[in-house]
This record gives structure tokens, sequence and C-alpha cells, in this order.
């Protein structure tokens, strides 16, 4: 197998994504921990088990560099934030449909997913944050209600592709868990926020809430949470310091 630079499609700092024909190929950096690469290829592959418009795994397989790569459907189309930016006249068209979108996700089960909230509990612990703030967020998340809904972790609208009959897909997968929506929707307004500026992800977030009949409060309740685990990933001092704020939103003693 041969894969030239100009079948690049994306580069990040963990891998290189290209096109391959009918397919897509997720070529990751040598150190990039096996574990991680077995762990997004198996969660998309338990979604892959719903009705949902997802590409399909094709394999994981090491390539003669020794890389670990993963093989998936290729699929046509323009994403949701392309679409945004090409047609500003039907933003709040592509807003209502990227909402019930996210909607649909949620109304989804995937039983063999890590649950979200043992996933956010390792994520507080392992953050950066004193103690008396860790011991903080751990006791909100646990009160908390106990949901069992498919969430996507990362749902945004470069993550929805739409294909030249309209129908939506939606990619990357690799932060999957089940549990409660509205953790979800916080993720999504967290990173609307960083990258498209707060106006966009406030009215990202009104529209959910109307649109699902969830209270303002209840997703608010779970910013300093979601901040929190998104805090341990490699942020800008600039990003960092936003999800910090976020997290002390919170009064403590």
């Amino acid at each position: 197998m041969s894969i030239s630079d100009d079948q690049i499609i994306a580069v990040r700092p963990t891998k290189k994504v290209y096109r391959d024909g009918d397919t897509i190929l997720k070529v990751f950096v040598q150190d990039y921990p096996k574990a991680n690469i077995l762990n997004e290829a198996l969660n998309q592959a338990r979604v892959e088990e719903t009705d949902l418009h997802i590409p399909r795994i094709l394999e994981v397989f090491k390539n003669a560099e020794q890389q670990w790569a993963i093989r998936m459907e290729y699929i046509e189309g323009k994403t949701l934030q392309q679409l945004m930016e090409e047609n500003p006249d039907k933003h709040e068209e592509y807003l209502k449909q990227f909402v019930t979108l996210q909607m649909e996700i949620h109304k989804r089960r995937a039983p063999l997913l890590t649950m979200l909230r043992d996933k956010m509990h390792r994520k507080i612990s392992s953050s950066k944050f004193e103690a008396t703030i860790r011991f903080e967020l751990h006791q909100r998340l646990e009160g908390m209600p106990k949901h069992v809904k498919l969430c996507h972790g990362d749902f945004n609208p470069s993550n929805v592709i739409i294909t030249e009959d309209g129908t939506p897909y939606i990619i990357d997968w690799s932060h999957a868990t089940q549990g409660n929506a509205s953790a979800d929707v916080a993720r999504t307004y967290l990173w609307l926020t960083l990258n498209s500026g707060e106006p966009a992800a406030k009215e990202y977030l009104r529209a959910f809430c109307r649109m699902s009949d969830t209270a303002l409060q209840y997703v608010q309740n779970w910013m300093p949470i979601v901040a929190a685990s998104q805090s341990v990933k490699d942020n800008s001092e600039e990003e960092f310091a936003l999800l910090s704020r976020w997290v002390n939103v919170v009064d403590y003693v």
C-alpha cells in the first residue's frame, strides 16, 4: 500500500488522515498508545450497531512503517461547518439540523460503551486543579442524574458530513460514551465557544434547550464538570484559561 501526501485530508498532532479510494485511512504517530487506537475503533464499531448514519470501520492494522492505522468508509460530501460558512443565509436552517441530529444521537443506546461518569471522574482526578476544586467537582458529578444515553463526546459542525442527497453522517466517535445528554451538550457549547466564539455557542445552547425542552440551568450545571475534564487535553494557554474560568463558576469554601 502506497499513500502519498497529496491524498492527505487532515493533519493532527497524533495522526494524519488520508483519502484512499473509497476509504479513509487514519495513520497514527508511532508513539501513540495502542490502547487508544483500538478503543477508538471499538467505540465506532459499537455505535455502528445503532441505526445512525456513520462510516463503517473496515480494518485496524500496522503499516510498513509500523504505525497503527484505522481504515473506514469514505463519505462524500461537505461538513456542516463548510455549509454554514458557504451559505450564511441558511444558518438558522443548518443550526436546527445540527441540534436535531444531536437529539437523535441521544435517543440511541450503546450499552457496551464506557460510562461518561466514570470517564469524567478519571479526567477530573488527573486535572491540574487543586484538591478542593477536584473534590467539589467529584461531588457535583456524583449528584447529577444518572442516564445511559448515547453521547458523541465531540459533537460539532465539522464532525457532520452532509452527502449530495442530504443524508447526514456523523464522524469521529473516538470520545463516545453513554451517560447524561446534557454533558454532551455542555461539551458542544464549550467547543463552539473555543472555536466559533461565545455568541455562536450561546445561540446553539438556546436552540438546543428550546427544541429539546431542556432547562438552560440544567446544562449549565454540567459546564464546570465538562470544562475540567477537557482541561487535561493539550490546550493553548488561552483555551486553558477559558476552561478554568468555567470550572471556577462554582463557589468554593
